[in-house]
């Protein structure tokens, strides 16, 4: 269990290499249509970061599974982001790779992206239309850090349109990825989305 702001979050840890050259976030996706830690897109993201070594962290956001609070429509769970990337931070001194998944990636890379210690990010099916709400990223303009967007090109939340245009505002070194025939959960396409990951850790990060 974490200390979050609005009390204790639910949490996995994976201890990683002792070695480890980093260490690694990863945020799940609405809370109130299903999205836990245990999320398969979470999952199978902390194992492609977890290949290199690195300790990675999931948790459920407020009012999510055994972790306290009630959902804040985003604006709470910014903050329980940060109390995730400051645990971190100091079990491991380590730069942190910052990921998320839909609503955990819209969220969370709000509290990442200024971040000292984040040194990375990486966003999963990234939100820009979703059940009547469009997602902004005016904020990605100052976010100087590499960045990875991977998407389904099938994602019936981030139409490739859209999401070219907010890419296209976020400054240099970005990379968009796109995995052909993906929707938003990249069902039968995981393999695929680890890869891209893996790929670009190794060509960007490491």
């Amino acid at each position: 269990m974490l200390e979050g702001p609005a009390g204790k979050l639910e949490a996995l840890l994976n201890a990683g290499d002792p070695a480890a050259t980093h260490a690694a976030l990863i945020c799940h996706p609405h809370p109130l249509f299903g999205g836990t830690m245990h999320n398969k897109v979470v999952y199978n993201a902390m194992k492609a970061l977890a290949s290199f070594g690195f300790p990675t962290l999931r948790f459920n956001f407020r009012g999510t599974g055994r972790s306290e609070g009630k959902h804040n429509e985003g604006k709470g769970e910014v903050e329980d982001v940060r109390a995730a990337l400051d645990f971190l931070a100091n079990e491991f001194h380590l730069p942190i790779i910052f990921t998320g998944f839909s609503f955990g990636a819209a969220t969370g890379m709000r509290a990442a992206c200024p971040d000292q210690h984040v040194v990375a990010l990486i966003s999963l099916g990234t939100p820009v239309v979703a059940d009547g709400r469009t997602y902004t990223y005016k904020f990605l303009s100052e976010c100087t850090q590499p960045k990875l967007f991977i998407s389904g090109s099938q994602d019936q939340y981030s139409p490739a349109k859209e999401l070219r245009e907010v890419v296209a505002h976020a400054p240099e070194p970005k990379k968009l990825v796109f995995i052909e025939g993906a929707e938003h959960f990249f069902m039968g396409k995981l393999d695929l989305m680890q890869n891209a990951i893996q790929e670009w850790v190794r060509e960007v990060v490491l």
